[in-house]
């Protein structure tokens, strides 16, 4: 192999790391979040609440130190800041606490892996929007996607849930809510760095969250491992996992981080069963398992 064949492998196999280790960490990051909601008292409102402020001054102090545009130049724009109080609303504080209370309702595999259906809403909604029959390999996702929630949903039986129906409402939410987190602000990704516009949408949700649950009335039982937790969730969960995702899009291309992302519910499911001994039938794994399979048949799907 030639020095740019090594160079090429050093650089592909740097960027496999750190979007597997982004990923592992939100899945890790869920699971931690059950752990607070159910064992520690916590409530999702205000780790909700006290992730968004505190995530959000952190990423953009970090985009005012390593960025190359100004933070406050967003705001600057007419067309740019209305769309930006709209993502980090509807957008960021809704996918948060969509997904935290799937996980308090639930469990922080089956949370993850319902919202992991959200490229199935983006598909449907973009083939509605360009007046377009999906492909056939959407065709197939889509099925494979609604078997894998009737698998997780009902444990495989017609007659009843195997989650409380607010944990699977809660779930599909959070898909719904994904999928427009993830469209919604395309055109103010294609002109600000996404530190800034993940930070302002963090601490704008934040703030509005705050009128409802104060960041200063703490929630549950400080012990220090749940310190630890709670440190974890917006240091590595949230921090760490979102620089790793985006150093990784300079190495890897974007159908390459969605397949590789998929290391999100399979560290959230092992660890919930694990560690929190969360049951998993054999119904569950089948249905995580098309939901997986529908990740990666959509990374395959032409732009």
């Amino acid at each position: 192999m030639n020095s740019e064949g090594v160079v090429a492998s050093y650089t592909k196999s740097k960027g496999v790391a750190l979007v597997l280790t982004s990923a592992s960490l939100w899945g890790i990051s869920g699971t931690v979040a059950q752990y607070l909601f159910q064992q520690q008292g916590f409530t999702p409102e205000w780790l909700v609440v006290i992730r968004l402020l505190l995530s959000g001054v952190l990423l953009l102090g970090f985009a005012r130190v390593k960025g190359k545009q100004s933070i406050w130049g967003v705001w600057r724009h007419k067309k740019d800041w209305p769309q930006l109080v709209l993502f980090g609303l509807a957008g960021m504080l809704t996918v948060q606490y969509t997904y935290f209370a799937a996980i308090k309702h639930g469990n922080a595999a089956t949370a993850t892996l319902l919202q992991y259906t959200a490229p199935v809403f983006i598909v449907c909604y973009l083939a509605a929007r360009m007046r377009r029959l999906p492909v056939r390999l959407e065709v197939l996702a889509v099925l494979l996607s609604l078997i894998g929630t009737f698998l997780l949903v009902t444990n495989g039986s017609f007659r009843e849930l195997s989650i409380s129906a607010a944990a699977a409402a809660w779930g599909i939410t959070s898909a719904v809510a994904l999928a427009f987190y993830t469209l919604q602000p395309i055109q103010l990704l294609n002109r600000w760095e996404s530190a800034v516009i993940v930070g302002w949408g963090m601490l704008i949700g934040g703030i509005a969250f705050s009128f409802i649950q104060p960041p200063w009335e703490m929630q549950g039982e400080w012990s220090p491992s749940a310190v630890l937790a709670v440190i974890f969730v917006i240091l590595f969960g949230t921090l760490t996992a979102f620089y790793c995702y985006m150093e990784s899009l300079k190495y890897l291309s974007a159908a390459e981080t969605s397949l590789l992302a998929c290391a999100e519910p399979l560290t959230s499911a092992l660890l919930a069963v694990v560690w929190l001994h969360v049951p998993f039938t054999i119904a569950n794994v089948f249905g995580a398992l098309c939901i997986i399979l529908t990740i990666i048949l959509l990374s395959y799907v032409k732009k």
